[in-house]
């Protein structure tokens, strides 16, 4: 019996998805079709449970960090209205602790907006985008490090430019936080190649990089967690929001840190149509 190659393919039904992988083969002179089919329900629930799991482990965190502080100063300022006879400067304390609670708040209400932010990413309006002249332009709004481009061929892409600069302006600004975090430490004068920027072309595909010197990646697997984040000030969204603009685009995004030496290297493949 001889087999031929089996492709894979993807069925719903009942609320259900199964793999199918198809392939010819030969038997006692006659072609048959052979017929795979594999249950993947069980697989991906257990996938969207980790998810989420992971997803509300984030909120939760970010939640407290904002609930608990405001609710402690406000216990305490009940308390200081409460108190007889008052300080004399009980009112410079309420004032303190009314900016504390409001501070907060509003970082709140700036996680929240974030949130809807990444919820509500529109669908891409394709055109015709030149790469080079876009990079360019992005390249020279990134003033606080030096960026060395490596120019691939000339590329022009069906995408959204809107939605491309700011994925480009997400890896160029992490890639400069981390080679600014490692910089402060150090005593040499910076290295011409801090951060680079190139691109290329193989089968069908664009792939462009963005290549750091800083410390590198200490937890990959929650890279793309919504709300994670390892930045102070951070909101853990551009990278999750950069891979849905990828994805949208019908390409892929990956990180990962550099083999020749340290730092992240970020890849961006966008189909070329």
């Amino acid at each position: 019996m001889s087999r031929g190659r089996i492709e894979p393919d993807f069925i719903t039904g009942g609320g259900d998805r199964w793999s199918v992988r198809r392939g010819a083969f030969r038997q006692g002179g006659f072609q048959n079709q052979l017929l795979v089919l594999t249950d993947l329900s069980r697989a991906l629930r257990e996938e969207e449970r980790q998810a989420w799991r992971r997803l509300l482990r984030v909120l939760g965190h970010e939640l407290n960090n904002s609930l608990a502080p405001i609710k402690s100063i406000a216990a305490s300022l009940e308390d200081l209205i409460a108190r007889e006879p008052k300080a004399k400067d009980w009112q410079d304390d309420l004032a303190s602790g009314v900016s504390v609670i409001s501070s907060r708040t509003a970082a709140l209400t700036r996680f929240m907006e974030e949130y809807s932010k990444l919820a509500k990413l529109p669908a891409p309006h394709f055109q015709n985008v030149s790469l080079a002249p876009l990079i360019e332009r992005l390249v020279n709004l990134e003033r606080r490090v030096s960026i060395r481009v490596q120019p691939g061929p000339p590329i022009t892409l069906n995408a959204d430019p809107d939605q491309l600069e700011q994925l480009l302006i997400n890896l160029l600004r992490n890639a400069t936080d981390a080679v600014l975090e490692i910089r402060s430490g150090k005593t040499e004068a910076p290295s011409p190649e801090e951060v680079k920027l190139g691109w290329n072309v193989r089968s069908g595909t664009v792939e462009i990089t963005v290549a750091d010197q800083g410390s590198g990646l200490a937890d990959t697997a929650n890279l793309f967690v919504p709300f994670f984040t390892t930045k102070p000030g951070g909101t853990g969204i551009g990278l999750v929001l950069s891979r849905q603009i990828a994805e949208a685009h019908g390409g892929s995004l990956v990180l990962e840190n550099r083999k020749e030496r340290t730092g992240c290297i970020a890849r961006l493949r966008l189909p070329l149509r």
